[in-house]
């Protein structure tokens, strides 16, 4: 295997084994897992956290690759790499001093690195000096893909980190990726991307519900799972890994960096999210720019649509939970408890050797069709909203739907996130950030003519993972 008998591992927070201990439910996509006696013995030892016997790659690959457990990186590891095998890669499109300033933070914070890499796109403003780093200089402004495969093309170490200028990074951030690089099968790992703590109203907001916030728990990076992107905001990239796939896309002004991801992913690297590192990025200041900034992240799809396709869609969910969910808002309760109990049957085939199959299938379709709820609700308020207005126009029972999904998530998660907002404002914005959103995806799709990014995906089910 790829990891030592003596790396250590845990489970992710999708892990259930239940009854005998000879089924493991987890992962994202969720899968299930038969294991035999050295499974079990395996299983015992991973959930908690100690260290495998020789002979375990085997099995910890399949769970690795599968979402459903993760390196557990501890202080004592032996470091594959040093901050000076590293070289910070800065696409700087500065347009004002702030801008200016922020650079110059970037640079003086990537300390103890082989070098750092400034790439200024053709930027406005003029440069800050910047000490010891290596500017250089593009006559026009071509993007932060171009940008960033010209940084590129002058790296000689193993390990690549891309920083954008408006993130605040912490002396130690990179010194606390470096550990996942002992899987030689690692190529990115990004950390948790904050909002920053402003007190602006928009700043308020994003500390709860920042684009570029993937959230606490760590997780695997791949197309319809969990975590199924990260922005370049932050990467850590084995410098292979990132040419092997020739860098980014340059014709893409956004989504360039998801584009590259999935590819490096396609191309059998191992893609990690570690949010115990973290950095802070900077919220738009106005309602304008937040507006703009989240058209420009809804018109991504199509273009990454047409590069991977069925990787991008509004909703993905099983056709039982969307015809379950859709009965229900189209009033015939009755029918949708049938597709509910037809569900449970299905599932209880499904995993027909599982011991309590139909237990077991009574709490993955519970739990599925709540996920499904969420899914739902959110592709209604967001790619799907010019839909839902003008059915809401004709029809009450479609204006009820619509002010549900936009109204009941959103105040759900005020009170359990809590932000220092109100939950008027926080309605408000969030209701804006996902109809922005929208618009884009729209606009997208109309200059690409598909209909991909508004295409549900409804075939998510639990699969077989022996």
């Amino acid at each position: 295997g790829v990891l030592t008998h003596h790396a250590r591992f845990v489970v992710d927070s999708s892990w259930r084994r239940p009854a005998d201990g000879t089924v493991v439910f987890a992962g994202s996509p969720l899968k299930v897992f038969r294991l035999g006696e050295a499974g079990k013995a395996i299983a015992e030892l991973l959930e908690h956290g100690q260290q495998l016997p020789i002979g375990h790659e085997s099995l910890t690959d399949r769970l690795l690759d599968a979402g459903a457990i993760h390196r557990l990186i501890s202080p004592d590891d032996e470091l594959p790499f040093r901050l000076s095998d590293i070289t910070v890669v800065i696409p700087a499109f500065v347009q004002s001093p702030d801008d200016a300033t922020r650079l110059e933070s970037v640079v003086s914070r990537c300390t103890d690195v082989f070098r750092v890499i400034v790439v200024d796109d053709g930027s406005p403003h003029a440069l800050p000096t910047l000490g010891n780093a290596h500017v250089i200089t593009l006559a026009t402004n071509r993007g932060p893909g171009a940008a960033r495969n010209t940084g590129l093309a002058r790296v000689t170490t193993p390990l690549v980190a891309f920083i954008d200028l408006d993130i605040t990074l912490p002396i130690d951030a990179l010194s606390g990726l470096i550990a996942h690089f002992a899987d030689e099968r690692v190529g990115i790992v990004a950390p948790r991307v904050l909002g920053d703590n402003l007190d602006s109203t928009i700043g308020k907001y994003e500390r709860i519900r920042s684009p570029l916030d993937l959230g606490p728990s760590q997780a695997r990076i791949a197309p319809g799972t969990r975590v199924s992107y990260v922005p370049s905001a932050v990467w850590l990239c084995r410098t292979d890994a990132i040419r092997a796939v020739d860098g980014f896309d340059e014709s893409l002004r956004s989504g360039e960096d998801v584009d590259a991801l999935w590819r490096v992913i396609g191309a059998g690297w191992r893609c990690r999210y570690q949010p115990e590192a973290t950095a802070c990025h900077l919220p738009r200041t106005t309602l304008h720019d937040f507006i703009n900034q989240r058209r420009m992240y809804g018109r991504s799809a199509a273009g990454l649509s047409a590069r991977h396709p069925g990787a991008v869609p509004p909703l993905r969910v099983s056709a039982y939970s969307a015809g379950m969910w859709t009965l229900i808002a189209c009033g015939s309760p009755f029918l949708s408890a049938l597709v509910g109990a037809y569900t449970v049957v299905t599932l209880a085939r499904k995993l027909r050797d599982v011991p309590n199959s139909t237990k077991e299938s009574l709490r993955l379709a519970g739990l599925g069709n709540l996920h499904a709820a969420r899914l739902l609700a959110s592709a209604v308020t967001r790619a799907w909203w010019p839909i839902a207005v003008t059915l809401a126009l004709v029809s009450r029972r479609a204006r009820i739907v619509l002010i549900s999904a936009a109204v009941i998530p959103a105040m759900y998660e005020w009170w359990s996130q809590r932000p220092t907002l109100d939950p008027l404002r926080f309605l408000a914005l969030r209701i804006l950030d996902d109809a922005s959103y929208g618009i884009g995806v729209w606009e997208g799709a109309i200059a690409h003519r598909s209909s991909d990014a508004l295409t549900p995906n409804l075939s998510s089910w639990p699969t077989n993972a022996r």
